[in-house]
């Protein structure tokens, strides 16, 4: 997906960023995680860490503020990661936070995050050993315990800058708990072969995915999903919880709309018992 065109005429500063945080609900102690195209706002001056340093402002001095650092994209050696050096290929915006002196990053080679502020530690720490949850990626990518499941459980605002929902990464935490809910739905002794049937690392399979922009099309229709500006970039905020709990029930309630077919033969299967 391509980020909006930014208008390099118009100049933005961290007050700028700050107040389009502030305009799509961030508050003061909250944990506000963000994905964004830097050059979609225009001409930032102080560059990323100019986003970094708004962000914080409206956060406060008792908020955290959150960044994906995601290193793999399908072509590396997962054991190539080095939570030191391996760089973020998301964009400037997420490179920028993983260097930045003040943040940490957690430890996993796929969906790791970066975080600055009181609560950074607690938040990145343990990723590789969260409790397992299937993914295309990993056991531990957004398991029980870890980052993005944190995000969730304190209802962190999920911000985007210049770009959709499309980039949404919680939405693999979403898919994958939609798995998790359909083996538990078949019976123990037919779990390890449906199992083997996901999608996985070096291996095809099935797997839910949905288009995360009609859903946004959705929740912002609801009123659920906030939307500003920061220079010539929307800027879009949500809730994990209202994201994650709004999204469930319209997935289970028309799957056949959101699911390929394979998924849903694959559910139906599950479902059968």
């Amino acid at each position: 997906m391509q980020p909006e065109k930014g208008d390099p005429s118009v100049r933005v500063g961290v007050s700028d960023i700050a107040a389009g945080f502030r305009a799509v609900g961030v508050q003061p102690g909250d944990i506000l995680i963000y994905h964004g195209s830097l050059s979609s706002m225009g001409t930032v001056e102080g560059g990323p860490t100019a986003v970094i340093d708004g962000a914080l402002e409206v956060v406060g001095p008792d908020g955290t503020v959150v960044m994906p650092t995601l290193w793999y994209s399908g072509h590396e050696n997962p054991d190539d990661f080095d939570i030191a050096t391996s760089p973020a290929y998301i964009g400037r915006l997420a490179e920028a936070f993983r260097t930045d002196t003040r943040s940490i990053r957690s430890n996993h080679f796929s969906h790791s995050i970066s975080a600055i502020g009181p609560q950074a530690a607690e938040l990145t720490a343990d990723h590789e050993k969260s409790q397992p949850l299937h993914t295309p990626w990993s056991l531990y990518a957004f398991g029980p315990g870890s980052p993005w499941d944190r995000l969730y459980d304190w209802n962190a605002l999920y911000c985007f800058i210049g770009v959709t929902m499309m980039v949404c990464t919680m939405k693999h935490y979403i898919e994958a708990r939609i798995v998790e809910e359909c083996l538990g739905q078949a019976a123990p002794e037919r779990r390890p072969a449906l199992s083997a049937r996901l999608m996985r690392i070096g291996q095809p399979g099935v797997w839910p995915f949905y288009n995360s922009e009609a859903m946004e099309e959705l929740l912002t229709r609801r009123e659920l999903v906030a939307r500003s500006r920061i220079g010539s970039a929307s800027i879009r905020g949500v809730r994990m919880r209202v994201l994650v709990d709004e999204t469930f029930p319209i997935l289970r309630g028309s799957p056949e709309e959101w699911f390929d077919p394979a998924f849903l033969a694959w559910r139906e299967e599950c479902l059968a018992g």
